[in-house]
């Protein structure tokens, strides 16, 4: 067995060097077809200049048969800058071994995560491989464990960022699933437990990889991810901006920035239609109140009946939970309870306030949301908003019907401030509803039903359908007129500013899952 030499001046081994670092940044292969390296990414995420490698000389385990042992082992990680605030990433190469999984790769990830930890910084992973690495057997499998524990321990303390750049299969699709936000490209990338060839070898079905888990299936059908992007400089670019509304870490406040108005001259007054069945898109009213007009939806292409976005309140982030009634009236079903519960937890986690705006007509009924488990699964929503401690604000604005009253931020799960325009109607039921069952033997006995129904409709809409009983109770804190609507939100923050909310002692709760 023959051994390289060192060199015995210090010229010599710092001349060694250099080389050695070349050749571990060097390219390890050819590329996909219109897609940026990993350092390449790197660079589009990060400030200039601010990343800093680890690990730079790991090498790929040896497997016995021969196989070259890349610098790297087809992971570059380390630290760096997004708007000079500390974060830690790290890139899968898919030109080394495709990306995949060994142990070295892994253990590198793993430190990153580690490290992250330690210092309180988001972590962003940048997915672009091909699962675990079956030459390195076990020892794959063992390292994607240990990672999806190092992102069971980081929930909650510090935000979590997958990129999928490429394909994420396997094993590697739970990591993403655990972090608080996922961002894919469309055409691009690809997330699945099982692969198409796969599937149809098993069950006969035949799929495509874009079909079983492109970007836009995993926004818009299953929730897998949270953001859509046209190509991979977009994706980066969200990144960017999503961290703009986050703190380092749980200990940290929400960053702060001068605060800008809204867009002017819009007339709130006049934005809810006077027939109650007609829609109207709740973005107008939230872009009317919040800073510039700006927001960042999250799952926007995931049940649409629901909006979760990130904004600014007087230059300080907010989450908004806000039904939507031009998409099936805003009504609460299964999909859009579970996108909103796990938004209110996040915000919850990470000292974010929560804003929300009701516009509900109940939870869906039918044989299909019954049987799918809209019990458990529309209870997450109700145990996200009673458990969060976060200051909580609340705009009635028409329906709050139900249920639905009850779960959008209601009093009766610890809103702080609660807030209705005149155009609240806050009951069990809407009128027509409550009129058929309250006086069925009376209607049916009449001899003009439908004149008896018009006056009762009437007489139950100026006693039920208003929010002066609910306001009467205490359960609304101030009616409003649309207009004044952000004045009352920004004071209602302000005095919430340093809200305490000390809860029981407990290691944690069971929510529904």
């Amino acid at each position: 067995m023959t051994t390289t030499r060192l060199p015995d001046r210090t010229a010599d081994r710092v001349l060694a060097l250099e080389a050695r670092r070349a050749q571990a940044v060097a390219g390890n292969g050819p590329r996909r077809r219109g897609k940026f390296s990993a350092r390449e990414r790197i660079d589009l995420l990060l400030d200039p200049g601010s990343f800093t490698e680890t690990g730079l000389f790991v090498r790929a385990r040896p497997t016995g048969d021969g196989a070259r042992r890349p610098y790297g082992d087809g992971v570059i990680t380390g630290c760096g800058t997004i708007d000079g605030r500390a974060v830690c990433v790290f890139a899968q190469d898919s030109a080394v071994f495709g990306g995949s999984m060994g142990e070295a790769f892994g253990q590198k990830t793993v430190a990153l995560m580690d490290l992250a930890l330690r210092t309180g910084c988001p972590v962003i992973g940048l997915n672009d491989g091909g699962g675990a690495r079956i030459q390195e057997g076990v020892v794959s499998l063992a390292l994607y464990a240990e990672l999806v524990r190092r992102n069971v321990q980081a929930s909650g303390v510090i935000p979590q960022i997958s990129v999928v750049l490429g394909p994420c299969a396997g094993g590697a699709a739970y990591s993403p699933a655990i972090t608080d936000f996922t961002v894919m490209v469309d055409g691009a990338s690809h997330m699945f437990v099982t692969g198409p060839d796969v599937i149809e070898a098993v069950t006969g079905e035949r799929t495509s990889a874009e079909e079983l888990g492109g970007a836009r299936t995993s926004n818009s059908l299953n929730g897998n991810a949270h953001f859509l992007a046209a190509d991979e400089t977009e994706a980066l670019d969200t990144v960017r901006e999503l961290l703009s509304y986050l703190p380092a870490n749980n200990l940290e406040r929400p960053p702060q920035y001068a605060p800008l108005p809204p867009p002017a001259d819009v007339p709130l007054d006049e934005i809810v239609p006077d027939r109650l069945g007609q829609a109207y898109d709740m973005r107008d009213i939230l872009r009317a109140v919040v800073d510039d007009g700006e927001l960042l939806e999250v799952q926007e292409l995931f049940a649409p009946n629901i909006i979760c976005a990130l904004a600014l309140v007087e230059g300080a982030p907010v989450g908004v939970v806000a039904n939507q009634p031009s998409h099936a009236a805003g009504v609460l079903d299964i999909d859009a309870s579970e996108k909103a519960a796990r938004f209110v937890r996040f915000c919850d986690a990470f000292g974010i306030p929560l804003l929300t705006f009701a516009d509900v007509p109940g939870y869906l009924s039918g044989v299909r949301q019954e049987q799918a488990g809209i019990i458990r699964r529309g209870a997450k929503l109700l145990y996200a908003y009673a458990e969060a401690t976060v200051p909580k604000v609340t705009v009635v604005v028409r329906k709050a019907y139900g249920g639905g009253y009850a779960v959008m931020g209601s009093k009766h799960l610890g809103a702080d401030i609660n807030l209705a325009w005149p155009t609240a109607r806050i009951a069990v039921m809407g009128a027509e509803g409550a009129v058929g069952v309250l006086h069925r033997r009376e209607l049916a006995a009449a001899e003009d039903p439908e004149a008896l129904r018009a006056q009762l409709v009437d007489a139950y809409e100026s006693t039920h359908g208003t929010p002066y009983l609910a306001a009467e109770r205490g359960y609304v804190d101030a009616v409003i007129a649309p207009r004044d609507t952000r004045d009352h939100i920004c004071r209602a923050l302000r005095a919430l500013r340093g809200k305490r909310s000390p809860m029981p002692e407990r290691r944690h709760g069971n929510i529904p899952l």
